[in-house]
């Protein structure tokens, strides 16, 4: 059966907040998202794309944190009025179907099949945190422990709990990162504007195009987490809210109030998100770039780790240890949560499943939540690196970019706008952020060659 709209029940409906200190009280979906977002794309991606390129491949990072915005938010801006899921709005793309889904449903199936890679990585990394701070017990067992642990918190429906004390974690976490950049005018590791000016002159030596193109696909909001948000926003939160659009004014007035509390949603996690992932840029350019400190394999955590030492001190270490755990865990333990709704809402898609029906689609995610650690846990034993593992995902992100444009443009221009925009602003954004995802990827493809 394929689904129309994916909307929980009518009892959530609710008037939007009116002034801007009540819609604060709102945001949710985009923090949930930065639970993932800083994670291996902040600590691991971009730190890593700044050892290896200095600060010349600033531009990348900013670019990558800023541009993609306005795409997530045209998605977000359907769902909200729709009620349609992220892979109803693919299954609506126009194109060869085979089966019952459409070209862009079945590549995205192999994509995000292709993205348990980076998961695998995400999940060695927290382990080999865990592994540094009890040193007695190996790296796989503490994989294993990791995968476990997540597959049991979604499974049993954990999610509240781990997210505020992920939240707050990841605050602090955020709050150190943030001291480190400021301390390093204290050491000889000072940051100059000279410095920050040649990271934003568009230009990328080919050695370094591949780790950039990964980082650009993993940093700020991934395609992936495009998608994902769709789902919080109907569970969660906004679409939920406005509830199914029945035509009348009193459904306009609540879609239009709970889309501005959406944008304010996305854009105040973007501001949170670019200044950290700016800051593990910095510090990565300027500590471990110039020690040629390259986060690698198993000795990834502990290459990172100078970030912090070298600017606050060894005192630092355990604090740096615990904090870098957490996220990297919250990283998995949203991206399982996220996962498991996308691949159920793909297999009712493609009609394997009755997504409809809220007791199958739940013993699905149920099912989901065990299987893909186990695919995680696996795929990461075999291959044991973390870096390359992570990378590999942004680049697969990347290319899943250009679906997720493509639907952004389709349902923004081929499809009746239910909701009329005022105003030329979130056009001219929608296409700055189009072309700079495009621009960016085929610089990318023609710098390799």
């Amino acid at each position: 059966m394929k689904v129309d709209n994916y909307f929980p029940q009518q009892s959530k409906v609710r008037n939007p907040p009116t002034s801007l200190v009540q819609r604060l009280r709102f945001l949710g979906p985009g923090f949930i998202l930065s639970a993932s977002i800083v994670g291996s794309g902040e600590l691991i991606a971009t730190t890593t794309l700044g050892a290896r390129a200095g600060f010349v491949a600033f531009w990348v990072i900013i670019v990558s944190c800023l541009v993609k915005v306005a795409v997530q938010l045209e998605v977000g801006k359907h769902t909200i009025t729709t009620g349609e899921t992220s892979m109803l709005i693919f299954n609506k793309l126009p194109g060869p179907r085979f089966g019952k889904g459409s070209w862009v449903l079945w590549a995205l199936f192999v994509f995000l099949l292709l993205k348990v890679v980076q998961l695998g990585g995400m999940l060695g990394s927290a382990a080999i945190v865990l592994n540094m701070l009890f040193s007695g017990v190996p790296v796989g067992v503490w994989v294993v422990a990791c995968a476990f642990v997540a597959a049991m918190l979604i499974f049993h429906g954990y999610y509240q709990v781990v997210e505020r004390a992920s939240f707050v974690m990841i605050a602090m976490f955020t709050v150190l990162t943030l001291v480190s950049v400021f301390s390093l005018a204290l050491t000889p590791y000072s940051i100059s504007w000279d410095e920050i000016a040649t990271g934003l002159k568009f230009d990328l030596p080919p050695e370094v195009v591949g780790v950039a193109i990964g980082a650009f696909g993993i940093t700020g909001v991934a395609s992936d987490e495009i998608i994902a948000y769709n789902y919080w926003c109907i569970e969660k939160g906004y679409a939920a809210y406005a509830g199914p659009r029945d035509g009348t004014p009193e459904w306009d007035a609540r879609a239009r109030g709970w889309i501005k509390v959406m944008y304010l949603d996305a854009i105040v996690a973007m501001l949170i998100y670019t200044a950290v992932t700016a800051a593990f840029y910095l510090l990565g350019a300027a500590i471990l770039h110039d020690q040629s400190a390259i986060p690698e394999g198993n000795q990834l955590i502990e290459t990172v780790a100078l970030i912090y030492t070298e600017s606050l001190g060894e005192g630092i270490r355990n604090a740096y240890l615990i904090g870098a755990f957490f996220v990297l865990f919250s990283s998995v333990f949203a991206s399982l949560a996220a996962w498991t709704r996308m691949y159920s809402d793909l297999f009712g898609q493609f009609g394997w499943i009755d997504f409809s029906n809220v007791s199958q689609r739940s013993k699905v995610v149920a099912g989901l939540s065990l299987v893909f650690p186990v695919m995680w846990t696996i795929i990461y034993l075999y291959l044991e690196l973390p870096v390359t593992m992570i990378l590999f995902g942004g680049a697969v992100g990347a290319v899943m970019l250009f679906l997720v444009v493509f639907a952004a443009i389709h349902i923004r221009y081929a499809r009746p706008q239910i909701i009329p925009e005022k105003g030329r602003f979130q056009e001219v954004a929608f296409w700055i952020s189009t072309i700079s995802i495009v621009l960016v990827g085929v610089y990318g493809v023609y710098s390799l060659f």
